[in-house]
């Protein structure tokens, strides 16, 4: 008799999940919801961190190259050094203001400010996220810069190559090769801070799941469904990264 009673209610327990699932995502085709709101957080985030290493890597080399050479530069003076010093301050602004900032604010003031007038939201997630980025990229590349022995760039002085030249050809390739895990680790962090995107009415899968649990009355599928999809591909992403530091250490013996 308990063995009847057990199996009924393993059958109920298993009926009432299967009409939660078709009730949250089968009923009004609403998976396509969370398709639709994963493909535009892939996409914000593939975009925002191309913009993000675009703009770490011109601040990086403008910050790098100030602390490098500012007691030369500052002996010799000229048009040159006040350019430099400018940049950097710039730089140091764009910085401090940035990291110092939560980045949801920033999403709402692009959103409800600058680009008031625009009707992508996705672009302007991208741009948000993509300026957020570039502030803590800038300091994963400064910090690749900086480590480089400064022997490199004499030998590639000795070479015949100018500044920009070794910094192309010499310091830059083993910076990438040093950076390249943490920057990866930045592109994971990314994809999960876009989960904020639904604060102005973008559909991303955060938002998605938020719809669902909206039209159904029902939070726990919804929600655990994003929360699942989340960690599927940051596990995928994690992994990769860790074969990517794997062959680097292999490629150092």
């Amino acid at each position: 008799m308990l063995k009847l009673f057990a199996k009924l209610t393993d059958v109920k327990w298993i009926a009432d999940l299967m009409s939660e699932f078709k009730l949250n995502f089968i009923d009004g085709d609403r998976w396509q919801w969370l398709v639709d709101g994963l493909l535009n957080t892939l996409l914000i985030t593939l975009f925002a961190t191309l913009i993000g290493i675009a703009i770490g890597i011109c601040i990086a080399v403008v910050r790098s190259t100030y602390d490098k050479n500012e007691e030369s530069l500052k002996k010799r003076g000229g048009a040159g050094y006040v350019i430099l010093k400018i940049a950097n301050s710039v730089c140091n602004v764009y910085l401090t203001v940035i990291r110092g900032t939560p980045v949801v604010v920033q999403l709402l003031i692009w959103y409800f400010i600058i680009m008031a007038s625009s009707t992508n939201g996705v672009l302007v997630a991208i741009i948000a996220f993509g300026i957020n980025s570039g502030a803590y990229v800038a300091e994963i590349f400064r910090g690749g810069i900086m480590s480089i022995d400064n022997g490199q760039f004499e030998a590639g002085r000795s070479l015949g190559f100018n500044y920009l030249q070794t910094m192309i050809y010499i310091i830059a390739p083993q910076m990438i090769k040093a950076v390249l895990p943490t920057l990866c680790n930045e592109f994971i962090v990314l994809l999960k801070e876009t989960s904020i995107a639904g604060y102005v009415g973008i559909m991303d899968l955060t938002k998605a799941g938020d719809l669902i649990r909206g039209r159904t009355f029902s939070a726990f599928m919804p929600l655990i469904a994003v929360a699942v999809i989340y960690l599927v591909i940051v596990m995928i992403f994690t992994y990769l990264v860790r074969l990517l530091e794997r062959r680097l250490r292999r490629s150092e013996h």
